[in-house]
């Protein structure tokens, strides 16, 4: 039995699809009984729990084979990362109670930075889970390409993407949640020893200009990527309603300065799925 964390979003969704079309028997664990639904007309055994309650996630993760990990993402975290340290605390423990076979964990791509930035709670993760007697496997994924959903909208009407990646020519390390999912479902399936590292991004690294150059083909009409100007990200993000923008800035400094980056970059293991392919999947959602 793998018991899959975040199964209702687009990785834990890929992953449980994955794994159940391999004939492996799948626990998601969820936090609401409605969501469960669909899960488990699948197949699924259904263990109810939240992230951050040690004792159900304890009986979640025991007799699991397997358990992926994949932290909700805080996007406006309070200084100190309290939100993902009381995640952090109940993860632990409850593994340490259920003693899972194996984790896989979700993490990003530049989780080594020492700088702090909004990626940082995954560094938080990584250094707390790998004090774990266990079998770990922390998965590093590149820039999650579905992020280009928020410019569909403006693609779409305006001709033109935001870009807060820069110079627009620079190209940077992304892919698709399909291809996430899929190799999380690998990883899950060997067996290992000790703690690994796996990074993956898509077969070719994308720029922004090269992203609206998609847009362009997929919508058929012209589509510019622009420059947001970084003199006005910390009033524009806070209208946006967030309290505490620096962990965000600083991480888009991190991908425009270049340290945020795969640890052994020649090492990454390749995505099959194109930008292309994404962009028609947002583009038809949002019709």
């Amino acid at each position: 039995m793998y018991a899959i964390t975040g199964i209702t979003g687009q990785v834990g969704g890929a992953l449980a699809r994955a794994l159940l079309a391999a004939r492996q028997p799948v626990r998601a664990v969820v936090r609401d009984l409605d969501k469960a639904r669909e899960w488990s007309a699948l197949g699924c055994e259904i263990a109810l729990a939240t992230l951050n309650d040690a004792s159900a996630l304890t009986a979640a993760f025991h007799g699991a084979k397997g358990v992926f990990i994949l932290p909700p993402p805080e996007f406006d975290p309070a200084p100190g990362f309290p939100e993902v340290r009381a995640v952090i605390d109940a993860l632990t423990t409850a593994i340490e109670r259920a003693q899972p076979g194996k984790i896989v964990s979700l993490s990003t791509i530049g989780a080594q930075a020492t700088q702090t930035n909004l990626l940082t709670q995954h560094t938080l993760m990584e250094q707390a889970l790998s004090k774990l007697r266990i079998p770990l496997t922390f998965l590093r994924p590149a820039w999650f390409m579905e992020n280009f959903r928020w410019d569909v909208q403006q693609a779409r009407d305006k001709g033109m993407i935001p870009s807060f990646l820069q110079p627009l020519d620079r190209a940077i390390p992304m892919i698709a949640t399909a291809d996430v999912g899929r190799v999380a479902a690998e990883l899950l399936q060997q067996e290992w020893q000790g703690r690994r590292i796996v990074e993956l991004e898509a077969a070719q690294r994308i720029s922004p200009n090269e992203a609206a150059a998609v847009f362009t083909k997929v919508l058929g009409h012209p589509v510019k990527a622009e420059v947001v100007p970084r003199d006005i990200w910390v009033d524009l993000f806070i209208a946006q309603g967030m309290k505490h923008p620096q962990p965000r800035i600083q991480m888009l400094d991190g991908f425009n300065e270049g340290w945020i980056e795969f640890e052994k970059p020649a090492n990454t293991i390749k995505g099959e799925v194109s930008l292309e392919t994404v962009v028609r999947e947002l583009i038809a959602k949002a019709a």
